[in-house]
């Protein structure tokens, strides 16, 4: 071996082909990517695939979702209604009415929205938290024991140096996935 090869930091290792390979470099890239493949796995929590339906259930109506809130974001109930009435349409084998004697009916509203100083550096605020609270009422008409009533809260970080409306056009998305999935999760999965 050569002297410059010695002294070289990362250990070279050369293939039967001729290439180098900096093995150094790979277990780095290779942790990398178990993080990450971590990171993403445990963020899609709440996502359930085993779905608890009783064999009679066959309708659901799942009505629009009001927004009470005190700070009104003027697309969350829309949005919150339309892709929980998607998620149940797609996820299930239900089908969806108005009919005011569906086998399960979902309604709820907005009860809270606000935003808080979650963080503080230097005597100001570094981070908000904005707070989403929304109460559900399930019916379950074939299975009354398992009709419910509860909040749903979410809390959701973002920079202090982001006004509420900046805020929100990043976190919308991801309000309404977490609680469409939450929401979801306890009606269907049992949990």
């Amino acid at each position: 071996m050569k002297n410059s090869d010695k002294n070289r930091k990362y250990k070279v290792q050369r293939t039967k082909y001729g290439t180098l390979q900096l093995v150094k470099l790979y277990k780095l890239a290779t942790v990398s990517y178990l993080v990450l493949l971590t990171s993403y796995l445990l963020s899609s929590c709440y996502s359930f695939k085993d779905v608890s339906i009783e064999p009679e259930a066959k309708t659901v109506r799942i009505s629009y979702i009001d927004n009470r809130a005190r700070i009104i974001n003027p697309n969350l109930s829309q949005r919150l209604t339309d892709k929980l009435r998607q998620k149940v349409i797609n996820q299930t084998r239900l089908s969806q009415t108005n009919n005011d004697e569906a086998h399960y009916d979902i309604s709820g509203q907005i009860t809270d929205y606000y935003v808080t100083t979650s963080g503080i550096s230097n005597q100001q605020a570094a981070t908000n938290r904005l707070n989403v609270t929304v109460h559900i009422v399930f019916k379950n008409r074939i299975d009354d024991k398992k009709s419910f009533e509860t909040d749903f809260t979410r809390n959701f970080d973002f920079s202090a140096t982001l006004s509420l409306n900046q805020a929100e056009a990043s976190l919308t998305d991801l309000v309404v996935q977490n609680l469409t999935d939450e929401i979801f999760n306890r009606i269907f999965s049992n949990w």
